[in-house]
């Protein structure tokens, strides 16, 4: 029988800076929290301040639901202890000098508990589908538990460590950044025993200003796996992968070309534009009709078998997974509506996925014209101008193919593709757009819409719905 995980007195004694109030109130915990809208019970409450609330301010709820143990800033600790409601606590306080830091030593501490393997995840374009199609995959047989949504952050993979178990056996991390020393501050706190970067592109230039300094910022997740006797996964086709490779000891390639271990071979396409991949390992070579759409997910669905089958997965629950993943909201979901088919890839946007998106729609038969709706690019700094004005030479001149922009950078892309003689209308506000897509004539057509998080693409996709289903 598994014995369940524990949190010990001596574990928060171990805290940097740690002081321990009413110790003796305090009882081996299995729960932590950092919200109180979701304390069902005995746990530990860890008060973080945010941008917008301060958790010092809830631990008197916190102790109400159930709390017996509350993780607070030493800062803090006056203020607590002359409260009226301080000598009605029954709980112990470790006093540390940062919360934040303090949750992400706990999650260490819990990870070093876990008997399950823990894999981490991170790449420029791809890491969240990766992540959520690696889960499906390892879930067909083994307890898996995952990132959820993209809480990927200093606050979301300590969460995440902490929600597994003792019957986990896998654990999924998506791990993000915006900034330099994020990658491995999350990194040492997960120790992955996998760690893979799906690729090193444009996303977060603003602040990594170019593709080498994103790679350095990412590379530290290989290299603690790599510390740890762990596996690292290179992605072969990847120029600054394929030329780092040499740094790391247990490495696994993967790609479509270069001679990598696990290949990959896109053979072809259904007529509604799904993925035929063919994937050869060892004595495996084994065709898959992925149910995502794109060449984008067939890359991801790459990277995530190259993981699985070095981590115990067989073909049998390869083919099972493929056929059953569901793309995530806002992830090149197809909607099959009466006379259109309508393409949802509103969830984010870099020039690499335009471009994947494209390719995807054409390859998509059965409707005569293709419309594309899109939206600014973040996050790409001094060069916005630039990259928006060359995102027109992925498209190709084609009478039935029309572009809808918004945005003030998506401008540049509008002017340019007039220039390639593409018909295009750039929308100077929302309603104007919206109202095009309310009445204008769009039968018969494929229409997909993208654009970065921040341009809300999805109330066009909305508008699209409604109108036709």
């Amino acid at each position: 029988m598994s014995r369940k995980i524990k949190i010990t007195l001596e574990d928060l004694f171990e805290l940097n800076g740690a002081e321990i109030y009413n110790p003796d109130y305090y009882k081996p915990e299995y729960n932590v929290s950092i919200d109180t809208r979701k304390i069902k019970g005995r746990c530990i409450y860890v008060a973080i301040k945010g941008e917008r609330f301060d958790g010092h301010d809830f631990i008197g709820e916190a102790v109400k639901k159930g709390a017996d143990a509350l993780v607070v800033n030493k800062r803090k600790l006056k203020k607590i202890f002359e409260s009226k409601e301080y000598n009605t606590y029954r709980t112990a306080i470790v006093a540390v000098p940062d919360t934040l830091k303090a949750l992400g030593e706990i999650a260490h501490k819990w990870r070093k508990k876990l008997n399950a393997s823990v894999i981490s995840i991170t790449g420029s374009n791809g890491k969240t589908t990766t992540k959520d199609i690696l889960a499906s995959i390892l879930s067909e047989k083994f307890a898996t538990v995952k990132t959820e949504a993209n809480n990927n952050n200093h606050i979301g993979v300590p969460l995440t460590l902490l929600s597994a178990g003792e019957k986990t056996e896998f654990v999924v991390l998506e791990h993000g950044t915006n900034h330099f020393g994020e990658i491995e501050y999350t990194a040492r706190i997960a120790e992955p025993d996998f760690a893979l970067i799906t690729n090193i592109g444009d996303s977060h230039i603003e602040f990594l200003k170019n593709r080498e300094t994103v790679y350095r910022e990412k590379s530290a997740l290989l290299k603690v796996a790599d510390q740890k006797g762990g596996t690292v996964f290179i992605n072969i086709d990847d120029p600054v992968l394929k030329k780092n490779k040499e740094n790391f000891k247990n490495v696994v390639t993967y790609g479509f070309r270069n001679r990598p271990v696990v290949k990959g071979k896109i053979t072809g396409y259904e007529k509604d534009g799904r993925t035929k991949l063919r994937i050869g390992y060892g004595k495996i070579d084994k065709e898959f009709i992925l149910s995502l759409y794109g060449e984008a997910n067939a890359i991801n669905f790459l990277s995530a078998a190259a993981v699985a089958l070095n981590a115990g997965i067989g073909v049998k629950e390869l083919d099972k997974a493929s056929k059953n993943l569901i793309p995530a909201k806002g992830r090149l979901n197809a909607i099959k509506l009466p006379g259109v088919f309508l393409i949802d890839d509103t969830y984010n946007s870099s020039p690499a996925s335009v471009e994947a998106a494209y390719k995807l729609v054409k390859k998509i038969k059965g409707y005569k014209k293709k419309i594309f709706i899109l939206g600014d690019i973040y996050e790409l700094g001094k060069q916005s101008a630039k990259i928006h004005k060359e995102l027109a030479g992925i498209f190709k001149p084609d009478k039935n193919l029309y572009a809808l922009t918004l945005g003030n950078y998506m401008k540049h892309t509008s002017n340019e593709l007039k220039k390639r003689g593409i018909k295009t209308i750039h929308f100077k506000n929302r309603e104007e757009l919206s109202l095009y897509l309310k009445y204008e004539e769009l039968k018969d057509f494929v229409i997909l819409v993208k654009g970065s998080r921040g341009m809300a693409m999805e109330e066009f996709v909305k508008i699209i719905k409604e109108r036709f289903e």
